[in-house]
């Protein structure tokens, strides 16, 4: 570090005013040799000086013509390899010294007898260096300039050198005290998020590199819960959802009462995509603020979404003049289709009602996991299995756990047996057992909840024993097993594929494609039982119809070889006949 400026030497360092004084003892230097500028030409000694009534010794290097050369000590900053060893000395160009002796303490006489002061003020720096290390340990001062001291790892030593290991020295530094950012979950703080987790919890892209600037906004704004919200909704319109859930959190942790950082936070969850969420927080906002009508629009818009048209409603009403016209009509829409919903399936008018749920998803309840689950179940009705699959897939993936906190267990409970219904004709017995299973446990008196964890555990013990027995050569025995699958599930096409080729391997080729026309019945695009069917096609020769399914196999997995070679066999036997 060079020498701080006369600036800050004027005003020194607290550390430097306990030993000196508050009273500036900075001479000025002369700008051609260095040394400082006194105004005693004849370099008599300076007679002591007066402060605050009592008398002070001031040292000022006299003539140095004839005196000795001066030892000045180095003080080493402590490194990797550091360790407690004697201070090193360097002789410097001529400056006097003089011996001091004096009557140590008692702690200190052991130690040494003669103290040698070096004259000047890099000399008193030195004495004081050395007796600070020796009260306190090495390495906690250090030179900064000729003319200063430091604090070891307080004043711009950023990074200390020195090993993980090392006991006597400090490992921390300043940086361990600035936020980390970029976190993948903020850390809960007496139940609420902590002002320093949340600004740190800032999601960012993997290939962007940490911002400095995001760094300096956190430390900024820590304490200013108005200025992190004006941030949050900075990010909220420049699309950057996640900063903005961040920042409106650290608002929240540091004024919990404020409903306007829960309003904001329910807009930028929205924008994400987590509605369940968002109502949560609305809700929250509204229980802080009963007559906050922009949480209620906000949370009205967001129960349409989720196909809740009658709290929609309400809470229309009591936005006043902050509710969304549209938002309005789209909620009479939904409510209006959901109870030809409700009419159609007590009169189990399956068409009617998938009719009236496409409606209502077009309407406005486009996020509303009951409505695709209602619509899964009806295709189920309908033995359209693959179209029922589909309905799943494209139904808001909420957690469960969320669902339930917000549907309640009844609406819940419902949700996982339709689940599980397309998990099994799906193929994925285990998770249709577990989502069986959970619907149980929330609704334990539901009689269909009961009845589906029976049917699917059962099926699913009878694929695995099926599975067995077909790994074992024990064909007869598998078909059997699958059957009993079948007994309780007689559309599964995973079942009934798996039937054919136990069949196949029979020789009953015939049996092998009534079972496979029953799968794609249910599932036209099940790829695994049209390619068996083309097999045993080509087995009886009947080569047209063997064509027919491996150019569908064809168009839909250009690259199967084994596609290929059974279209090129089938060509061949046709160009033949």
């Amino acid at each position: 570090m060079g020498d701080i400026s006369p600036d800050n030497r004027k005003s020194g360092c607290n550390l430097l005013n306990v030993v000196f004084g508050r009273r500036s003892i900075w001479p000025r230097r002369s700008a051609s040799t260095g040394s400082p500028q006194t105004n005693n030409p004849n370099n008599t000694p300076i007679p002591k000086r007066q402060k605050n009534g009592t008398d002070e010794a001031f040292l000022d290097p006299p003539n140095t013509e004839n005196d000795p050369k001066q030892v000045d000590r180095i003080i080493e900053r402590p490194g990797q390899n550091y360790s407690k060893s004697p201070p090193v000395y360097q002789t410097h160009q001529p400056t006097s010294t003089y011996k001091q002796t004096s009557q140590a303490p008692q702690s200190q006489q052991g130690y040494s007898q003669t103290k040698k002061v070096s004259l000047g003020i890099s000399g008193e720096l030195d004495s004081m260096i050395t007796d600070h290390q020796r009260s306190k340990g090495a390495g906690s001062l250090v030179r900064a300039s000729s003319g200063n001291v430091m604090l070891y790892g307080n004043l711009g030593n950023l990074r200390q050198p020195g090993s993980k290991g090392t006991s006597n020295l400090s490992t921390n530094n300043v940086l361990d005290y600035l936020p980390r950012t970029a976190k993948e979950e903020p850390i809960p703080f007496n139940g609420r998020y902590s002002t320093s987790s949340a600004v740190e919890n800032v999601v960012r892209k993997k290939e962007e590199p940490e911002k400095p600037i995001s760094l300096c906004r956190a430390l900024s704004t820590r304490m200013d819960p108005e200025q992190l919200k004006i941030l949050g909704n900075e990010d909220y319109k420049n699309g950057r959802f996640a900063e903005a859930v961040s920042l409106y959190d650290a608002a929240i942790s540091i004024d919990p009462n404020k409903a306007s950082y829960r309003s904001n936070k329910s807009a930028a969850l929205t924008a994400m995509g987590k509605l369940l969420e968002a109502a949560f927080e609305c809700r929250e906002a509204i229980r802080i603020d009963p007559f906050y009508q922009r949480a209620h629009n906000r949370l009205a818009t967001l129960y349409v979404r989720l196909g809740e048209a009658e709290k929609a409603t309400y809470h229309f009403k009591q936005s006043g003049q902050e509710a969304d016209p549209d938002a309005m009509n789209k909620a009479k829409k939904v409510q209006f289709h959901l109870n030809k919903c409700t009419e159609a399936k007590r009169q189990r008018d399956w068409n009617s009602l998938l009719q009236e749920i496409s409606l209502s998803i077009s309407a406005g309840a486009d996020s509303a996991p009951l409505i695709f689950s209602l619509k899964a179940e009806t295709l189920l009705k309908l033995d359209k299995h693959e179209e029922a699959i589909e309905a799943m897939a494209e139904s808001p993936n909420f957690d469960i756990e969320e669902c339930t906190k917000f549907f309640g267990p009844i609406g819940s409970a419902n949700l996982l047996i339709v689940r599980a219904q397309v998990d099994m004709v799906a193929g994925r017995f285990d998770d249709a057992v577990a989502a069986a299973e959970h619907a149980l446990k929330l609704d334990s008196n539901n009689k269909e909840a009961n009845m589906i964890f029976r049917r699917t555990r059962a099926v699913a013990v009878a694929r695995s024993n099926g599975n067995e027995l077909f790994k074992a050569g024990k064909y007869s025995e598998a078909c059997v097993a699958y059957g009993e699958g079948l007994n309780h599930d007689p559309y599964n096409a995973v079942l009934l594929c798996n039937r054919a080729a136990c069949r196949s391997k029979l020789g009953q080729l015939q049996k092998a494609i009534e079972d496979l026309n029953a799968a794609l019945n249910v599932r036209p695009g099940y790829s695994k039982a049209r390619l068996r069917r083309a097999d045993c096609f080509a087995k009886m020769e009947k080569w047209g119809e063997c064509l027919e399914d491996c150019e569908v196999l064809r168009r839909e997995n250009p690259d199967d070889e084994e596609v290929g070679k059974i279209l090129k066999e089938a060509k061949a036997q046709l160009r033949k006949s």
